[in-house]
């Protein structure tokens, strides 16, 4: 785009589509609100053990250092749930998976960040069950980075992740269609 003699390039988003002023639906603004709200994390060492700190979400030791853990669903195969404490917050994400194609590029793509989860800080190694793919953060995290930027990359993640597996579908599809024509090529 040309605005006053100085050239603008169109705006790209994290993952690499062209998608960045994209509509925010109201899905997404639930869960950039529930997500802003349980994100006030603070310093608490562990009741049980002497010199730890470990996140309460993950060791549930003490109930009440635990919030009522909340889901966001689209429909029953998309949802967010958001499960907080005094120090973490886990952030598990339900995948829309419409047929076992999907599923099985869901899963593949899940398990390909999973073993990079070192490189995203805040991804768990393992999903919790019944969604595709956890993050966790801790307070940590939000003493590190910017705790806007946090609930922005999730909001953007969860995006940009229909449109990565959408994306992929249509790749194995139009492989599946090239390969189904040379194929057939050599029996005419």
């Amino acid at each position: 785009a040309n605005r006053g003699g100085f050239f603008v390039a169109p705006r790209m988003s994290r993952f690499g589509s062209k998608g960045g002023d994209s509509k925010v639906t109201p899905y997404l603004k639930a869960v950039k609100a529930t997500l802003t709200a349980a994100i006030c994390l603070r310093n608490f060492p562990s009741q049980v053990v002497e010199r730890h700190n470990k996140p309460a979400v993950e060791t549930q030791w003490a109930k009440e250092l635990l919030l009522a853990p909340v889901v966001i669903a689209k429909n029953e195969k998309q949802a967010v749930k958001i499960e907080g404490s005094i120090n973490a917050v886990r952030i598990s994400i339900k995948i829309k998976q419409m047929d076992k194609m999907e599923g099985i590029l869901v899963k593949r793509f899940s398990s390909f960040l999973e073993m990079r989860a070192d490189d995203f800080v805040i991804l768990r190694r393992k999903a919790m069950e019944g969604y595709d793919i956890s993050f966790l953060i801790t307070h940590f995290h939000t003493e590190s980075m910017w705790r806007e930027k946090l609930v922005d990359f999730i909001v953007t993640f969860i995006q940009e992740i229909n449109k990565e597996i959408s994306d992929l579908r249509l790749a194995v599809n139009s492989r599946g269609r090239t390969v189904a024509e040379q194929f057939f090529l050599q029996f005419k």
